[in-house]
């Protein structure tokens, strides 16, 4: 057996020509959508992902303000500037790219921004309507970028079981919530470092979302034959970059998604649909 690679992204691209279309529309009503995007310190890998959003931007017709501070910053000036960005009414999605400087608060950040311009979907209120099933709002946008990876495809959600290996409320939590929802339906476990026999319920899954940052540790023996493999993790190994799923993995799973190329591009394109919807929602 050899798994189907999934291309993250050509759907990615798919998703951005929506989005522009949506933006284009807005447009002729004399709005035009604008992401702001605040970053803090000189992280190689946070700039590139920076980077990597602006050309979304661009190839989506959405304006981009760019907020560069400091690696000194504190959580206070870094509020203060969030909170400029809420009140200014031709910004539409504010994002504080992670990692924060060492000290700050990333859950108070996340906080203070208006939840109808959170296009991250990591504000309380937003987490929250995930949680009472509402899921026509600003959602995170791994775990979207996933549900639409899976919904894209021939695998049978309902009624499946679904393990995600990580916690974070970044990917973990949000994706579990996804899963289990109506209309998707799947069985879900979240497992973790205090998993008891953590292999054994990992090749047990129908759908296995890897979201660690460990490179390779998800090898063959952990993952059931034909299953679909999602690889969130991304790690910086010597030769480049790494996933947490090993590559023997694609001789086991019906289907994998590659790193880079496979959740990545997924998570920019659910940006820039996050971006629009709030625009859309703030303009009436």
């Amino acid at each position: 057996m050899s798994a189907q690679i999934v291309d993250g992204k050509s759907l990615s691209l798919d998703i951005q020509r929506e989005v522009a279309e949506g933006v284009s529309s807005l447009n002729e009503r004399g709005v035009a959508p604008r992401l702001a995007v605040v970053i803090a310190g000189d992280d190689p890998a946070s700039h590139i992902y920076v980077r990597n959003k602006e050309r979304a931007c661009e190839r989506c017709g959405i304006l981009s303000t760019r907020i560069d501070m400091p690696s000194t910053s504190n959580l206070e000036e870094m509020i203060g500037v969030v909170e400029q960005l809420n009140s200014d009414p031709s910004i539409h999605g504010i994002l504080v790219q992670s990692p924060a400087p060492d000290g700050v608060d990333e859950l108070a950040i996340a906080s203070s921004i208006l939840p109808q311009k959170d296009v991250d979907g990591f504000h309380p209120v937003n987490l929250g309507r995930l949680v009472q099933g509402e899921t026509q709002g600003l959602l995170p946008c791994t775990p979207s970028g996933v549900m639409y990876i899976l919904e894209s495809s021939d695998v049978r959600l309902e009624g499946s079981r679904a393990v995600i290996i990580g916690r974070s409320r970044i990917v973990g939590m949000p994706m579990a919530l996804m899963l289990a929802q109506r209309g998707s339906d799947a069985t879900v476990t979240i497992a973790h470092s205090r998993t008891k026999e953590i292999e054994s319920v990992c090749s047990e899954a129908d759908i296995l979302v890897a979201a660690v940052g460990s490179a390779h540790m998800i090898g063959p023996q952990w993952v059931k034959p034909g299953a679909f493999v999602i690889d969130v993790g991304i790690s910086r190994v010597e030769d480049g970059l790494a996933g947490d799923v090993a590559p023997e993995v694609s001789e086991i799973a019906g289907w994998m998604t590659p790193v880079p190329g496979g959740v990545g591009p997924m998570t920019i394109a659910m940006l820039m649909k996050n971006t629009l919807k709030a625009a859309e929602s703030q303009t009436g």
